[in-house]
This record gives structure tokens, sequence and C-alpha cells, in this order.
């Protein structure tokens, strides 16, 4: 027969504040939010009845969670947590039907590709749990009757066959100096706060290409009292555009955004042109792109030059000089040159890196802007790259 008595809890101020603080946390199930309001009113002096009353509950279950914490109080929250307190203990149920080298063996299947087994698909899908794994399951003799959702209730904790995420395959021969050029265009963006303030700005240039420029062929119809807005399904095709945009690193917005059909050497030329035009107080810009050749052009070179007010030989295209060749170009527009000729340019140009990698940085400097007084993601994206 149960104590009529019920065990006495005493919380001290940091369990105290814990318990207030999963029970107010948005994530937290109400289950588990239950669950510490039955121990905080146990603490307060509160009997079972009282708690089973003020929370519409059994005296049982009142007296159950009581019980529970009492039995783990000696052992502090670090070791075990209020979630694993107040968690529901193990239950026998019934014996599974699955052995476990059934079970391995259905795993297994659902890590391979439908290809394998025969399936005209890419991946297993989902619709209501997973019918053709469960087909499969079958077909092998693993199992001689399973239900898609029983299929799906055994892979649920650690599978979703229906599930992709793109990745990106390192290239065999990686660049000898990749983990050089990362850091220096952290360093780039990382100081792009200090130069805004000298009147340097620091801007990112990229190119969407391939935009279907797309027209209805029908103007759609108007939302209406219990009618949505409809669109056209049909459509006219334009061709494709091409986007070059830039972003200021310190602000965030976008400068001078180009449309066109084409990214060519004029097309880049314009719209970097079109970006200094913008602040003509600024006293230098520095340009982050990636490596493709049209952002190291002999016309971008020259026009740099002359921005900067040098009157030096560029020399000839494929020939001498600094418009020899990409690395010659590159090398003095970054001021890598002790001795080059370019040395005070009032445009900059950092064609370092792939796109993938410099949309990654870039996405990174957002989350810098939004918090400028955390350099260190910056140390920590040059030590992982």
């Amino acid at each position: 027969m149960p104590d009529p008595r019920p065990v006495a809890l005493a919380l001290d101020n940091e369990t105290r504040a814990t318990l207030q603080k999963v029970q107010s946390q948005y994530s937290t199930a109400q289950q588990l939010a239950q669950r510490v309001r039955i121990i905080l009113f146990a603490a307060e002096g509160k009997n079972h009845r009282q708690i089973s009353q003020a929370f519409g509950i059994s005296i049982d279950m009142a007296r159950l969670w009581r019980n529970r914490w009492s039995r783990y109080a000696a052992i502090p929250l670090s070791e075990l947590s209020v979630s694993e307190r107040l968690a529901d203990a193990p239950r026998s149920g019934k014996p599974s039907a699955l052995s476990a080298e059934q079970v391995c063996k259905i795993v297994a299947l659902a890590c391979e590709a439908p290809e394998k087994s025969g399936h005209l698909i890419s991946q297993w899908t989902a619709p209501k749990g997973y019918p053709e794994i469960a087909d499969e399951i079958m077909h092998q003799d693993i199992v001689a009757i399973i239900s898609p959702r029983h299929a799906q209730r055994i892979l649920k904790k650690d599978l979703k066959p229906y599930q992709i995420r793109y990745w990106l395959t390192a290239p065999a021969e990686q660049d000898a100096d990749f983990d050089v050029k990362v850091k220096a265009i952290c360093e780039v963006y990382h100081q792009a706060l200090d130069r805004y303030a000298r009147a340097e700005r620091t801007v990112s240039t990229d190119e969407l290409t391939g935009v279907q420029a797309l027209e209805r062929k029908h103007p759609g119809l108007p939302i209406a009292p219990g009618k949505i807005e409809r669109r056209e399904f049909e459509y006219i095709r334009h061709g494709t555009a091409t986007f070059i945009l830039t972003r200021d690193v310190v602000t965030g917005k976008v400068i001078a955004p180009q449309a066109g059909p084409s990214r060519t050497e004029a097309d880049f030329l314009a719209h970097a042109q079109a970006v200094v035009a913008t602040d003509l107080t600024a006293l230098r810009w520095h340009f982050v792109v990636d490596n493709l050749n049209i952002h190291l052009s002999e016309s971008l070179v020259r026009w740099v030059a002359n921005e900067s007010d040098l009157e030096i030989d560029l020399g000839e295209k494929g020939c001498s000089g600094i418009l020899a060749n990409q690395q010659t170009r590159a090398a003095n527009c970054l001021d890598e040159l002790p001795f080059s000729p370019l040395m005070n340019l009032k445009l900059r140009f950092w064609p370092l890196l792939n796109t993938i990698m410099l949309r990654w940085l870039n996405l990174l400097s957002g989350l810098i802007r939004l918090n400028p007084c955390k350099p260190s993601y910056w140390s920590i994206c040059a030590a992982l790259y």
C-alpha cells in the first residue's frame, strides 16, 4: 500500500532555476513541462491531492513523478539532466517479431541505391511509409510480410532514405596555395570595417547566369472573395539573362545590379565602372571576385591603371609585361610583387578562389556583418580551409 505521506522535496536555487528554465522554453514538450510543474509544486509543500487538482491529473501520477525525482535527488544535474530524470521508463512491451540480423539487413537495404535492386527510381520515396523498401524486403525474403509503415518505424530513428543533400567533391589535385588564398580573402573581409572608416570600400562581385526570361502568355486573374489569385500556366520564352551583382561587405547592400544577355569582358568592365561611380568620394575599392577570366581581362587592367593615374607600359596581351597572362595580371592587381609598378592602385581585385568557395565566404561575411564584434569566425575559417 502506498505511503499516504508524500516524500518531501527540497530544491536548491540552481536546481529550481534549471527547472523553471526547462518549463518556460518554447521547445520543451508539453509532457515534460507538466512533469516539471509537478516537481515545482511538490517542492512548495503541496501534497498529491493538491497537485492532481491543480493539473487535472490522477493522484497516482503526482505520486509517481514526485518519487521519481526523489530517487535521483542525490545525482547532480550535470550527470543526469532534467529530461533524463523525467523520461518514461523503459517498457518491455511485445517481443519484436524481427531478429537483430533481419533489422541489420533492412537497414543495409535502405542504405543502398534503388537501382541496385532493379528499381527505376533514383531514391526511395515515402508517400505513406516506405512502399518500395517494404516490397524489396519481401522480395529478398528478409521478412515474409511487412507493411510500408512497419518499414518506416524500423528506419525512422536513424535513416531517412527519401532525403537528399547536395555534396561537392573536392578536386583530385588541390591548389597548393589554397589555404593562403582563403586566409587572404578572410583578411580582406575582416578589415572591411576599418577600411570603410578610411573611405575605402570592400565589395564582393559574382555573376548569376542562365536565368530564364519568361513571360506569361495571358494575364492572370486577380484575387476575389472565395478565390485565390490565378496565374497563367503557359509562358513565352525570351532566352536567358545574366545578372552581375555586387554586394557591399560592410553594409550588405547590393550596388549597381546589372542584367543583360551575356557576361563578357565588356559586361564586367561596365559593371565595375558603374559600381565605382556610385561613390566618387571613395579613396580605394577592393573587389573580391572568383577566378573567372573576365575578372582579369586586358580592358579591366587598363581601366584600373587609368583610374589610378599610372602612366606606365602595361605590355602586350599574350606577349610581355603585366598583360602577358592571367598570372601577371593577378600578381600586379593584388600588389603581390615587390617591384610592381601598381603599388598604389585605386582599385584592387582579388581573383583568388573558385566560385563555390567564394560564395561560402560571402555567406560567412554576412554573418560577420551581423556580428561585427566576433571576428573569431574569420580565424576559424582560415584554420579550417
